[in-house]
């Protein structure tokens, strides 16, 4: 494995500083819980060594809401990025392929490419509204390819495939003998309603979730992977055991209490987020310089400073920081272009939010 640290990470708001950040527009995740609004209870907590597996009633009450038929198809894992870690080593070595839709989380890139396998990458473009064509995928795939990895609702731009399209995907897994790898943490936060967990689909998927995105949770680092490959599956755990035996117990009793309570900040959190999209719909409808694909779900949009503007895109992401305070993910970050930027709109307060937006406007201006 031959590591490097990824954009995304060095440069982010908790490596620079949040003080050093007046407007955040970076976060992709909503806003962060604190621990005293949770209501928990955890007193009579053992602080021990847990279930390997995960914590039974929790891996159970995630099966049953993915329409999966046995809890021992959930794996619980420190963060997604536990899980996507799990999956790339288990299924990956120097001699395999991997197709990963680009943009991407930058762990579905850099982790394959520590391991040293071959990878292509299927772009996703503007131009056709971040969708994927099925037919042009499935020309990519090599005789060693393991998986296909892909983000649905996608970060960073927000877009969501249709059913049908996912399906299309899944059938062309099972077709080829391989896997279809589909990261699902904003799933919930789907406009419209949320797409079927892909591992409920067929053995040929793995779904991968967190608490951390749609439910300002990251602090707990509580994720899972999803697949009704029992075999797979054990190979899995048996990964996840050699590389922390099992996850934290304080981190899987909150994940529980909070899930339990869900109904009762589900509706919450959506309607907060519906709220600040709509604050960034209307700065969007006073644009000239800026363009995007409307998001249909999650908590990002993935918006570019128009191609045929003249604008010194360094200078404007200077004024942006250096003048106005206000940070945004750069298209670097995801192997784009500089002229995309990703807007997190879940995490900061509406006021904060809308003078952020202002200071982009502004910036692309001055640049």
């Amino acid at each position: 494995m031959r590591y490097r640290r990824m954009p995304i990470e060095v440069e982010s708001p908790e490596q620079l500083g949040y003080d050093k950040i007046k407007y955040n527009l970076t976060e992709s995740s909503y806003a962060d819980m604190a621990f005293g609004d949770l209501g928990l209870d955890l007193k009579d907590l053992l602080v021990a060594y847990c279930d390997h597996r995960g914590k039974p009633e929790l891996r159970q009450l995630i099966a049953r809401e993915s329409g999966l038929a046995s809890p021992d198809a959930v794996l619980l894992t420190p963060g997604a990025a536990g899980a996507l870690f799990i999956i790339a080593t288990t299924l990956l070595s120097p001699d395999d392929h991997l197709l990963v839709v680009r943009p991407n989380y930058a762990t579905n890139l850099e982790t394959p490419r520590a391991i040293g396998c071959h990878l292509d990458l299927y772009d996703l473009k503007f131009e056709e509204g971040f969708d994927i064509d099925v037919d042009q995928l499935a020309r990519m795939l090599h005789p060693r390819t393991k998986y296909i990895s892909i983000t649905v609702p996608h970060n960073p731009t927000g877009v969501v495939l249709s059913e049908a399209r996912l399906r299309a995907l899944v059938a062309l897994a099972e077709r080829r003998g391989i896997k279809l790898l589909v990261d699902e943490t904003y799933r919930e936060m789907t406009y419209g309603g949320p797409l079927p967990v892909a591992a409920s689909l067929s053995p040929a998927a793995i779904s991968v979730s967190s608490l951390s995105k749609s439910y300002g949770l990251p602090g707990i680092r509580m994720g899972w992977l999803a697949t009704q490959d029992t075999a797979l599956m054990e190979t899995f755990l048996a990964a996840k055991e050699q590389i922390v035996i099992c996850n934290s117990v304080v981190d899987e009793e909150i994940a529980w209490q909070f899930l339990c309570c869900k109904a009762d900040w589900l509706p919450r959190i959506q309607c907060d987020i519906a709220e600040k999209f709509a604050v960034v719909r209307n700065w969007y409808a006073g644009q000239d310089d800026v363009e995007w694909v409307e998001p249909r779900g999650g908590v990002v949009a993935f918006p570019r400073i128009k191609p045929a503007r003249s604008v010194d895109v360094e200078r404007f992401y200077q004024i942006l920081n250096e003048q106005h305070g206000t940070y945004v993910g750069p298209g670097h970050w995801f192997e784009m272009d500089r002229r995309f930027f990703r807007i997190g709109y879940g995490w900061p307060k509406k006021a904060d939010l809308a003078a952020g937006l202002a200071a982009i406007t502004a910036a692309v201006r001055s640049a």
